[in-house]
């Protein structure tokens, strides 16, 4: 096995995770088997009790975790003092190699390379056991088997104009001095490095000329394998791991290159809005707005993402703040689909079943992801079945009618480690209801959960008698998993989280359905889903046959670009807007002179607008 790591320095949000998904899509291309792995320097089990305005999106994967003091409980160490070194740092390696070693293509061969991101700055205090940890772990894999890739900046002051090179320097020396060298150096800036700077920073920071990175703004992230591909960062990461002996290819990009160039020319919009809790964090739904994206990419549409802070929509501020109300409605009817994403507590949980009653009502298309979901039922048995009491226990645990109940497995007490998560199976008891058409008419599929209340089982019968129709169950059959209406152009929730499971290049069929209907796509598309292929282990992985992008000018259908020189310079002027352009999960820093240096790489393929 040969890693790759990752770690960033100067600030934060300079773009570590878009860096690693790039050097794992381009390895991936070279004909290699990738995996990653996503470290975060917090003394949390698990974040599940962590706010989304602390921390972002909580990001969840098909498995769980062990905790170093749940060894010493169960009296792993023979009862010796458990210390940082060598106790903590042994685990986190272990873990690493035990995690690096599960397959994740659908197959059961294990991946040559695991790409490794280690989240915060280096010199942060909560980081510095996985520093030493990893600084083991480079020797005991061995030379020829680590890859050290730092993530730095290099600013540019407005009073002398010229890019500065300290900053990356004292990083690096802070790094060695920690026992890590870096290998290959992959320098955030405004634009290209100049041959002098990367001189300056290979002399000073005793890395390779050739092994310097220059990662400059781009319009979307999406350019940035590009980026490492024209500067041969694939050939400098072999040479580091050893495998330059080793048969492989030049990255195969054709494809990435044509969606990317794409991507950069949509013009026609799709108005999307987005209900939630968290408005004023879009790091807090982050996974959805990406899945958002590669469903309009893919149905050749510009996103265009309005916030809709969901208490806004609510009889009460109508009083508080009528300027906002009226606001929060307007861009709520102004939108051609409603997405209600997961979330927790009870603010804002009137204005999502607003938001739900307003696009059955209306014919809207709707997605309702989580509590999405439940607040959709909520809302159909007040309003269609008249039980105006209608709640779930999570807002009144004393409801005469709880649609929405907690999970009987469940602990009432402790909120850390309690919820229902990982990948979990839904059987489709419906054949031709639309989710079962955009997942390519599979008997089931494997998607990732997280949440602590269900659809009460007592309550689906008088629902479904009702109008409403439970498509997807568990396989108990107890345990609603996805919902719709028959007579809606597209009105479904799910209590699943597709969003985790979306990817450039296979959207997530929710989502593709929600951007389809919303842009009059979806008849077209449903009968042109082809059917998905069988995994070794009996999951599903959709294939999602979307079709195809009209041609656009400066790239027609098939062709491509030589290198990201050419199809950058290729794009027209503006297609980078000017309004508030969502970073992909990383935080952009403006500079006074209107210049985004320094921050994670913008992106040009879609806007959102707080309301």
């Amino acid at each position: 096995m040969k890693y790759v790591l990752v770690t960033g320095g100067v600030v934060s949000g300079l773009g570590k995770g878009v860096t690693a998904s790039s050097v794992g899509l381009i390895l991936k291309a070279c004909g290699l088997r990738v995996t990653a792995i996503k470290i975060d320097p917090y003394l949390n089990t698990d974040a599940g009790t962590m706010s989304p305005f602390e921390h972002g999106e909580v990001f969840v994967l098909d498995d769980g975790g062990e905790s170093v003091i749940e060894k010493e409980r169960r009296g792993d160490y023979l009862g010796k003092t458990v210390q940082v070194v060598p106790h903590v740092t042994d685990a986190i390696q272990e873990w690493i190699e035990r995690v690096a070693l599960i397959p994740v293509d659908g197959s059961d061969k294990s991946a040559d390379v695991c790409v490794i991101e280690l989240g915060g700055t280096i010199g942060d205090i909560e980081s510095m056991p996985f520093i030493e940890a990893l600084g083991q772990f480079s020797c005991r894999v061995g030379s020829g088997n680590f890859c050290l890739i730092h993530v730095s900046l290099v600013p540019v002051l407005n009073v002398v104009g010229e890019q500065k090179t300290k900053p990356t320097q004292h990083s690096v020396r802070g790094l060695r001095g920690l026992g890590l060298i870096p290998d290959i150096l992959a320098c955030r800036s405004a634009k290209p490095l100049e041959e002098n700077v990367k001189a300056k920073l290979s002399q000073f920071c005793h890395v390779p000329d050739e092994n310097i990175i220059t990662l400059y703004d781009v319009p979307n992230i999406w350019h940035v394998p590009l980026l490492l591909r024209d500067q041969k960062a694939h050939k400098a990461i072999l040479k580091v791991l050893d495998l330059s002996s080793v048969e492989w290819k030049e990255p195969e990009l054709e494809q990435w290159t044509v969606r990317t160039k794409r991507a950069d020319l949509l013009d026609k919009p799709v108005r999307v809005a987005m209900v939630g809790k968290y408005t004023g964090l879009s790091d807090s739904y982050l996974s959805v707005l990406k899945a958002l994206l590669h469903a309009s990419v893919a149905l050749n549409r510009k996103l265009v993402l309005d916030w809709v802070p969901a208490s806004d929509l609510e009889d009460a501020m109508k009083e508080q703040n009528p300027g906002n109300h009226q606001k929060a409605w307007n861009v709520l009817k102004g939108a051609g689909g409603v997405l209600v994403p997961g979330g927790f507590g009870d603010r804002g949980v009137e204005g999502k079943i607003l938001a739900a009653k307003y696009a059955r009502e209306n014919k809207v298309p709707y997605l309702g992801i989580c509590l999405g979901m439940q607040t959709a039922v909520i809302e159909y048995a007040r309003s269609v079945m008249g039980i105006n009491d209608a709640n779930s226990t999570e807002f009144d645990q004393n409801t005469r009618n709880p649609f929405v109940i907690f999970m009987p497995e469940g602990c009432k007490t402790h909120m850390g480690g309690t919820m229902r998560l990982g990948s979990r199976r839904t059987i489709f008891h419906v054949k031709n209801c639309k989710s079962a058409k955009l997942y390519g008419n599979v008997k089931f599929v494997d998607e990732r959960h997280r949440h602590r209340y269900e659809v009460n089982p007592d309550m689906v019968a008088r629902l479904e008698n009702a109008g409403l129709i439970f498509t997807g169950k568990d396989e108990t059959g107890q345990r609603m998993e996805i919902v719709e209406l028959d007579n809606h152009p597209f009105f479904i929730g799910v209590q699943f989280h597709p969003e985790f499971k979306s990817r450039p290049a296979k959207p997530s069929p929710p989502f593709l359905g929600l951007i389809a209907a919303a842009t009059g796509q979806l008849d077209d598309l449903l009968p042109s889903l082809t059917k998905s292929k069988l995994r070794s282990n009996g999951g599903v992985v959709p294939q999602v046959d979307v079709p195809p992008l009209q041609s656009m000018s400066g790239l027609p259908n098939g062709s491509s670009c030589s290198s990201y020189s050419e199809l950058h310079n290729g794009a027209p002027n503006g297609t980078r807007d000017n309004t508030k352009a969502l970073a992909n999960g990383v935080t952009t820093m403006k500079h006074a002179n209107g210049s985004s240096n320094g921050g994670g790489y913008s992106n040009g393929i879609f806007q959102f607008h707080v309301i």
